[in-house]
Formats: structure tokens, sequence, C-alpha cells
């Protein structure tokens, strides 16, 4: 007990303001809290360094080299089909979130289950789209443009691939452990960067496909 507490035992007054000073600053907060602020501040330099690609690639855009420009080599279509299958991923993932929250392990299964399936959806669309350039001689070696393309994107890529890794270690502990305090914390990080990718692809599918394939 603190001497200042000691001394209010007789001055009611001096309760009351001790009492009031207590609810106006409730101490640290809570360890959810402290870490996704931590784990955003790890997102917002993830994408400092997406920034620098981005910037990279615009520069590099019109340096083909006398080889293919991003209108003769993208498939639009199959973006399409990328980007839904990322989008719909997000939502299966906020899914998951809600049943996390609620402690229902069935749904929250089924829904990272599916949030899974469209993320290595959207990897073997994108890794038979490497396949093909190549096949096509359109390599990461054979023009400036082409190397900022295959950084960039697959960057963007390999980030997924490390998100789908962390989605089924987080299966495995939920499955363990169940939802422990310090699970639903790292959940709340894997969420974070899940749908942060989200964001990230979004400016991926506008700045490198729809103005690419516009020059």
């Amino acid at each position: 007990m603190t001497d200042a507490t000691m001394d209010a035992h007789g001055d009611p007054n001096r309760v009351r303001e001790i009492a009031e000073l207590t609810m106006t600053n409730p101490g640290p907060a809570p360890k959810r809290i402290v870490t996704g602020y931590g784990f955003w501040i790890f997102i917002l330099s993830d994408m400092i360094m997406f920034s620098a690609f981005f910037a990279t690639y615009a520069v590099l855009l019109g340096q083909t080299a006398g080889g293919p420009t991003g209108r003769e080599l993208f498939d639009l279509r199959n973006v399409a089909i990328e980007t839904g299958f990322l989008l719909a991923s997000s939502f299966t993932c906020g899914m998951a979130s809600i049943a996390a929250d609620m402690r229902s392990k069935t749904w929250f299964y089924l829904a990272m289950a599916v949030t899974c399936a469209f993320g290595v959806g959207f990897l073997a669309i994108e890794g038979n789209e490497f396949a093909s350039l190549v096949a096509r001689g359109a390599g990461p070696t054979r023009s400036a443009f082409l190397s900022a393309f295959f950084s960039l994107v697959g960057l963007h890529g390999l980030h997924v691939s490390a998100g789908i890794l962390w989605l089924l270690t987080m299966m495995a502990q939920v499955f363990a452990k169940g939802f422990r305090a310090d699970i639903q914390r790292r959940f709340l990080c894997f969420a974070l960067f899940w749908h942060a990718l989200d964001i990230i692809w979004i400016a991926v599918f506008t700045v490198v496909y729809l103005l690419g394939s516009a020059q």
C-alpha cells in the first residue's frame, strides 16, 4: 500500500481524488493493443520497402531495350482472377477473425482453409504467368522493365507465400493450444499482415498491370 493511499484513509476528499486519478490513468494498455500497434509499425516499414520497388518500376517502365512492353505481355483476365482470389481471401480471413473471437474452432478452421486455398490459387496463377513469360523470352534479364516487374510482383508473391506458411502455423497452434491470449495476439498480427498484402496488391494491379497495359 502506498503512502498516499495510507494518508487518504481518514480523508474522503483525498480518497475520491485518488480514485479519479486511477480512472483517468488506468495503467499500461492491454498486450493485444500493444502487440497490434507494434506490428502496424512493422507493416508500415514493409510498405516503405514496397514503395522503393514501386518507384524503381515507375522509372524503368519504358526501359524495354527493344523488347516486349506490358501491353504485349500482360493478360488482364488472369490478373483479374488473381485479384478476385486475394480479395476473397481477405474476406474469409476476416471471417476467421470473427470465429476466433467467438472461440469457434470449426468455423475458424473452415475460414482459414478457404483463405489458404485462395492464397494458393493466387500463387499458382502468378507462377504460371512467370513461367509463361520466361518461356516467351521475356524473363527478368531481358530488359530493365522486366527486371523491375519480376522484382516487384515477385516480392509480393514471396510475402503471400510467407503468409500461407504463417496461416498453416496458426491453424496448428490453435489445434494444439486453443484460443489462448498469446495465440489470439499472434493471429491478430497475421490478419493485419494478410489484409496489408491485399492493399499492396491493389497498388500492384493498378500501377503494374492497368497502367502497364496502357503503355
